[in-house]
């Protein structure tokens, strides 16, 4: 496969392949970064690997190359032809031409052998949240992902307490996976060109999780605690058992004029367990 503007403009003319906004359709062609991406991926020959959002296949045939399998998803059937020009010749590699959040994806492994299963592609970037939440609640049971997301978002996911940026998603992320940045991406990088820079983010499952007594309340007390950011976890939390959350805060030497945003992971499973 090649790997230039130029070339994928003309592939893109040969096919009558037309881009669509509402798919989020920006194709990479920088190979050297497609390459980064694979490296820092690990994805080995005992690798199998998921990938979202396929597009014109530049990721998906190195990713081809390096793993067992791949198994991909992609919505828009109409770049059929021309995903087949660029990937056709890789036995190991299946396209399966559906909304991926519509998708039995449990199901559709089972033909499959493998001993790790990491997510590695370009996510459609706005369908990237609801894609992590299927991963998530679908369970499916991924060792690691490494995505490339909008740098904004790729911010939020990785945020820390204090920070701007840290909000109910960067709780619920973080009791499952340690999430760090991997590359900065340019906006030049892609045909045709975005209005925004982009990052690539590995998220890998972590390997010991907080004991939660009732993963539900957990789950809702986070986005609760975060309906109103700027306000106190005494105006988020009225329907909550105050004294309850009070008498944990003291613990850490807080109270509930505190925010959300203040509060590491472990303190919101401590309120949780103890509600």
């Amino acid at each position: 496969m090649e790997y230039s503007p130029k070339k994928m403009t003309a592939l893109l003319e040969k096919y009558g392949f037309t881009l669509k906004k509402k798919f989020g359709q920006n194709f990479i062609i920088d190979e050297n970064v497609i390459n980064s991406i694979i490296a820092k991926s690990h994805v080995d020959k005992e690798t199998m690997v998921i990938e979202i959002g396929p597009g014109a296949g530049s990721l998906t045939y190195k990713l081809g190359l390096s793993a067992k399998n791949v198994l991909c998803y992609e919505i828009d059937e109409t770049i059929k032809e021309l995903l087949y020009y660029n990937i056709g010749e890789l036995s190991n590699v299946e396209v399966i031409y559906k909304d991926f959040l519509k998708a039995d994806v449990i199901n559709d492994l089972k033909k499959y052998s493998y001993s790790k299963l990491y997510v590695v592609a370009n996510l459609p970037y706005y369908i990237t949240t609801p894609i992590i939440i299927k991963i998530i609640e679908d369970e499916i049971p991924v060792d690691k992902m490494v995505v490339m997301v909008q740098k904004e978002v790729g911010d939020r996911f990785k945020a820390v307490p204090g920070s701007k940026d840290y909000g109910s998603l960067s709780v619920f992320l973080d009791y499952y996976f340690d999430i760090k940045k991997l590359i900065d991406i340019s906006s030049n990088v892609f045909v045709p060109k975005p209005n925004v820079d982009s990052i690539v983010v590995e998220f890998k499952k972590k390997e010991e999780q907080y004991e939660l007594k009732n993963s539900k309340l957990f789950f809702k007390l986070i986005r609760d605690s975060f309906t109103q950011k700027r306000k106190t976890l005494r105006n988020n939390l009225k329907g909550y058992n105050l004294e309850s959350v009070e008498k944990t805060l003291k613990k850490h030497n807080l109270d509930l004029s505190v925010r959300a945003e203040q509060l590491p992971l472990e303190i919101f499973v401590e309120i949780a367990n103890n509600l």
